[in-house]
């Protein structure tokens, strides 16, 4: 069994409550959704780059499709990590592949939440979720929002929180977001996950611009008031430069 696979390297998380943890990250080539905001790069993919020693800016190259063992004696190379986080693009549409990973570390699975039948098919291997809740604004065709947001609700739904995996959402917040929707969506999720991440947008692309203080601090304060754990946390490694 293979996949395709962008990179594998070593660093601290930079997102999320889970911020600061040291992973070891396998970052999976392609995505069914184009979000306005993305900062993964795009195109043909090549080989993967796989880092040789964390953060020493040395990398070789594997030819793609990466097989299972091939994934796993990479992850071995970086010591004392917490979890290996797996991203992308969008990990679940390499479903079958992660079941049969067994990585020999906790799986941190960060999705956009939108194929629920990958979801369903490794919510029993992995112990934690960074779920996505897109807004409106971030779909290039806001028609298929609605669509997105059925098959979410549904995803939050598998990998929700138990005993044994904890499952948290994440919103990248756009500048002039409908608060009112977001909050409905939100209440559609809540019972789920153990708290909600607002991030503001780190320009890239066509964003220019992230939210305002106030818009973030209104957000949070209307779910706050619903008993929603909402913590404003921006992208951290982006702070220090980090991978």
């Amino acid at each position: 069994m293979r996949a395709p696979v962008r990179e594998i390297f070593c660093s601290a998380q930079g997102e999320g409550p889970y911020v600061g943890v040291r992973q070891a990250f396998v970052r999976f080539e392609g995505c069914n959704l184009e979000c306005v905001y993305c900062d993964t790069p795009q195109g043909p993919i090549g080989k993967c780059r796989v880092e040789v020693r964390p953060g020493g800016g040395e990398f070789m190259e594997l030819e793609n499709p990466l097989g299972l063992e091939e994934v796993r004696c990479c992850i071995r190379g970086y010591k004392q990590a917490h979890s290996v986080s797996l991203t992308g693009g969008e990990p679940l549409l390499y479903a079958d592949f992660i079941k049969a990973l067994k990585p020999g570390l906790d799986i941190y699975l960060e999705t956009n939440m939108a194929l629920p039948e990958g979801a369903r098919k490794v919510a029993g291997d992995v112990r934690y979720v960074a779920g996505d809740l897109k807004v409106r604004e971030s779909f290039p065709e806001r028609a298929k929002y609605d669509e997105y947001l059925e098959a979410m609700v549904e995803c939050f739904k598998a990998l929700r929180k138990t005993g044994d995996r904890d499952c948290f959402g994440k919103i990248v917040l756009l500048r002039g977001v409908d608060q009112e929707e977001l909050v409905e969506v939100v209440e559609q999720i809540w019972e789920y996950i153990s708290c909600l991440v607002l991030q503001p947008v780190t320009p890239h692309g066509v964003v220019s611009w992230g939210p305002r203080v106030g818009e973030v601090l209104s957000l949070q304060e209307r779910l706050l008031e619903r008993g929603v754990e909402a913590r404003v946390i921006p992208q951290a490694h982006k702070l220090w430069g980090a991978m």
